[in-house]
C-alpha cells in the first residue's frame, strides 16, 4: 500500500533507529558489531516484506518500533521465575507502545493510525485483530529464522521443545508455513520435527 506521507513516514523510522542505535548490546552482522536492538527491528522489516508483498504503513511502523529500547528494562531487574518474566513482558509492551506513541504523535501521525500502531505493538487482539496476528507471525519467524539456534543452545531438548509448540501455537497456518520453508540447520530441523510430531523432515530446507 502507498505511503500516505513518504517524508513523515522516512522521518519516523529513522528516529526509531536513532533509538535502537543507543542500544549497548552488541550483536556481530557481517563482520561488525552492531546494536543488537537496531539489527532485530531492520530483520522485522525485511521478514514484514516477505511476509506481506504490500505491507501497509501501520505493519511497517508496528514492525520496526517493536522492540524499541528494550534494553532500558533488563530482564535481571525482575526475580527469575515466571511471574516476574510475565510482569518483565508486560512492562516491555508497555513502554514501546508508550515510547512509540509518542514518536509517532511528534510526527503528526492520525489518533486512529497511533491507537492502531500502538495496539499491534502490545499485541492486543491477536486472535480478533489480523494486522496484530501478521505482526505476531513476522516475530515468530523472526526468532525462528535469526535467534532459535543460539537459544537452543542455552536450554534442555524438552524446554526448547515447548517453546517451540508454544510458538507454533501463536501462528496462523500462513505464517506456520513459511516458517516450515526458512532455512534451518539439520539440529534446528530435528528439534521443530521433532516438537510438531511431523512424519518426516520433507518441509524442512535443510
Amino acid at each position: 500500500m502507498a505511503i500516505e506521507n513518504q517524508i513523515r513516514f522516512e522521518s519516523t523510522i529513522q528516529t526509531i533507529d536513532e533509538i535502537n542505535l543507543q542500544d549497548p548490546n552488541k550483536e556481530l552482522y557481517e563482520g561488525k558489531s552492531v546494536a543488537k536492538e537496531w539489527l532485530y527491528s531492520q530483520r522485522m522489516t525485511e521478514m514484514t516484506f516477505q511476509y506481506a508483498e504490500d505491507p501497509t504503513e501501520a505493519m511497517q511502523l508496528a514492525a520496526r518500533g517493536q522492540h524499541i529500547k528494550r534494553w532500558s528494562i533488563p530482564r535481571n531487574d525482575y526475580p527469575m521465575d515466571r511471574k516476574g518474566y510475565l510482569k518483565w513482558r508486560t512492562d516491555l509492551k508497555l513502554m514501546h507502545a508508550k515510547l512509540m506513541r509518542e514518536i509517532l504523535e511528534e510526527h503528526e501521525y492520525e489518533s486512529d493510525t497511533v491507537d492502531w500502531i500502538t495496539m499491534m505493538v502490545k499485541k492486543n487482539k491477536l486472535k480478533t485483530d489480523p494486522s496484530s496476528q501478521a505482526l505476531e507471525d513476522i516475530i515468530c519467524m523472526v526468532f525462528l529464522k535469526y535467534y532459535f539456534s543460539e537459544f537452543a543452545k542455552t536450554k534442555s531438548e524438552e524446554k526448547i521443545i515447548a517453546i517451540l509448540q508454544k510458538t507454533w501455537a501463536k501462528m496462523t497456518s500462513k505464517g506456520q508455513e513459511m516458517a516450515l520453508k526458512l532455512p534451518f540447520e539439520e539440529e534446528e530441523a530435528h528439534l521443530i520435527k521433532k516438537a510438531l510430531d511431523l512424519s518426516s523432515t520433507k518441509y524442512f530446507y535443510l
